[in-house]
């Protein structure tokens, strides 16, 4: 188990790594097709081609690899102000749909991507198929993260951080109830 979550933090770091190297890359480019523009009055065409493309990229493999889950920017108002029991249905509501969703448009996304092999990007002459299949590769990725929390929250229920803070303080509270009471009942 050990060698298993050594195994995920190196690459989640690696994961990581990549984003960092494709932003600096992104920046850099941006930084050459901003002199290049206003400084010498040559832009240069490709630059925007490389921006263009590495954001895509980024985006995809960033939500794909390093973002989890709990990062993502949610609207869980009625999530939030239900029970638990609640979530947890709601936890297997989204997760399922998010799995079948992605799931039915995994095939026709794959063929539409092997399509892309006939097309390649402007300037740099990069076959849009590579361009585009990052995306994929964030498909396959979501559909297994998903399955995956599917999974778990029937087996194990919901984690500790879907629960409020009140929640939690009332949780810990009820464990310590037992000891308190049997000590106040000896003396």
């Amino acid at each position: 188990m050990q060698k298993t979550r050594m195994l995920i933090g190196w690459l989640r770091a690696a994961a990581e790594g990549v984003v960092a190297a494709m932003l600096a890359a992104m920046f850099l480019t941006f930084v050459l097709q901003i002199f290049s523009r206003y400084v010498i009055n040559q832009p240069i065409g490709w630059t925007l081609e490389v921006c263009l493309t590495l954001w895509l990229w980024l985006v995809f493999w960033g939500c794909a690899f390093v973002v989890s889950h709990d990062e993502h920017v949610t609207f869980d108002v009625l999530y939030k102000s239900v029970r638990p029991g609640t979530r947890r249905v709601f936890a297997l509501l989204g997760s399922a749909a998010i799995v079948v969703g992605l799931g039915i448009s995994l095939l026709p996304t794959l063929d539409f991507i092997d399509f892309l092999k006939i097309k390649k990007s402007a300037i740099l002459k990069i076959p849009m198929r590579t361009v585009f299949s990052i995306y994929a590769i964030f498909l396959i990725s979501a559909i297994l993260v998903y399955a995956w929390r599917f999974i778990s929250a029937i087996r194990h229920g919901l984690p500790e951080e879907h629960l409020e803070i009140g929640e939690i303080l009332q949780e810990s509270a009820s464990e310590d109830e037992p000891e308190d009471a049997a000590a106040g009942r000896e003396s």
